[in-house]
């Protein structure tokens, strides 16, 4: 019997993802923001393939559980498509890729879009609301950022 491999946080630019696991990411992506959150929305929206997008994932072998990108908005980074697959929530994972994620980003400001609901989820990695609540497909939204 083979161990189970373990769960390794890789960082790549469009460019650099191989085709497998950029399918991965885009079904996980596709699967809870489209299907599993009920949003038909255009997910794939150009700025994967910006040359400074950094696609962030928590992979088991070839499993990809957890996902985000950060994207650079010029006066600071933006973290967002923060997703973790069905079958591994409540593993930690998402916190692991933030708090990797702000390593990345270093001393740059960062901000996101929260859900509603997860604004005191990200309130511990540091962020605080920056602006008024919206809609985002039909979704309340809070904008934070982080120094």
């Amino acid at each position: 019997m083979y161990p189970e491999p373990r769960e390794e946080i890789r960082v790549a630019s469009f460019r650099d993802l191989d085709a497998t696991t950029l399918y991965a990411i885009l079904k996980l992506r596709v699967d809870v923001f489209v299907v599993e959150q009920k949003c038909p929305y255009p997910e794939l929206d150009g700025r994967d393939l910006e040359l400074a997008t950094r696609h962030v994932w928590l992979a088991r072998g070839d499993e990809v559980l957890a996902y985000l990108r950060i994207l650079d908005d010029g006066d600071a980074e933006r973290i967002g498509r923060v997703v973790t697959a069905p079958n591994a929530r409540k593993g930690g994972y998402a916190g692991r890729l933030i708090e990797h994620a702000l390593t990345v980003i270093g001393a740059r400001p960062s901000r996101l879009s929260a859900q509603a609901h997860l604004t005191g989820y990200y309130a511990r990695f540091g962020f605080t609301p920056s602006g008024p609540g919206f809609l985002e497909d039909d979704i309340p939204h809070v904008p934070m950022s982080r120094p």
